[in-house]
């Protein structure tokens, strides 16, 4: 097995118990206040990080400014996630929906980094706009409502985010990637410490799963970095470590008592099946173009 597809199931897992610990927080925590605790639980592993001496490979403030970037752009992105499930929506429906973010992260990666896109992949990401049509279609209110948008903002969100990540990868390697990613993190998590109101007192069991939750969003995004560092392609390795509702959906399904209708399940196979599609590619096609 590949070294750059090893760590991209390992993401799949880390990013998988990730959504489950989102849902199972559920409104006891505000999303602002998710975001903040969940970061306390990231400081860890940012400070290994920070320790540890790593050699860059070609320009190290560039790539820094990349994966901070990037880390701006997913801590807004996990915000509006957050939010997005405050708002009550199932986690097995809202989950495999901002999934689907690996589809902004395949065409920027044709667009700016040349990469190829199999005709296997252009199936997949006309899946994927169907799968947005099926989670929404149906509601009675109009289809471009509140709750697509805010769907669409963390899919837009980390679909850029993942792809600053893998242009970071060319100038440094993935720990101190990862480490100004998860920086870019702190002023969105500072804001809104600073401008939104924090809960007291609350429960055990509520800071175990926001603490679980920044340690697996931030090992996850450790493995997902160490795979873009290695031979794999962004267009590929990112719609891999978007299979995570594979983990969410079941856990959610079988821990939490969650149902979901016919349609639901079509708008969750449809992701599925275009995730999986997104991250086929000919042997041939792997082969005719050097890796960045």
């Amino acid at each position: 097995m590949p070294r750059w597809l090893l760590f991209a199931l390992l993401t799949v897992l880390l990013w998988g118990g990730w959504g489950f610990a989102s849902r199972k927080l559920g409104e006891a925590l505000s999303a602002e206040q998710t975001l903040v605790i969940s970061t306390l639980a990231m400081l860890p592993v940012m400070g290994v990080l920070a320790i540890r001496k790593s050699p860059s490979p070609g320009w190290a403030a560039r790539g820094s400014l990349v994966a901070l970037i990037g880390g701006l752009f997913g801590g807004i992105g996990n915000l509006a996630f957050y939010r997005l499930l405050n708002a009550g929506e199932k986690a097995a429906t809202t989950v495999p929906l901002t999934a689907l973010y690996p589809v902004v992260t395949v065409v920027l990666a044709v667009l700016f980094l040349r990469e190829r896109v199999s005709p296997v992949q252009v199936v997949g990401i006309g899946l994927a706009c169907a799968a947005i049509y099926f989670f929404n279609v149906g509601r009675d209110t109009a289809f471009l409502n509140r709750w697509l948008a805010f769907a669409l903002l963390p899919l837009a969100l980390w679909g850029i985010a993942a792809l600053l990540q893998k242009i970071s990868t060319r100038d440094v390697l993935a720990d101190r990637s990862c480490l100004w990613f998860l920086i870019g993190y702190l002023p969105v998590v500072i804001f809104v410490a600073l401008t939104s109101p924090m809960k007291g007192n609350l429960p055990q069991h509520v800071w175990f799963w926001a603490l679980a939750l920044g340690l697996a969003l931030g090992l996850g995004n450790l493995t997902v970095l160490a795979a873009y560092a290695g031979d794999g392609k962004a267009s590929i390795i990112t719609p891999l470590s978007g299979l995570y509702p594979v983990v969410t959906v079941p856990l959610a399904i079988v821990f939490l008592g969650e149902k979901v209708g016919p349609r639901e399940w079509i708008g969750i196979g449809l992701t599925l099946m275009a995730v999986v599609a997104l991250s086929y590619e000919r042997p041939e096609t792997q082969k005719s173009k050097p890796q960045a």
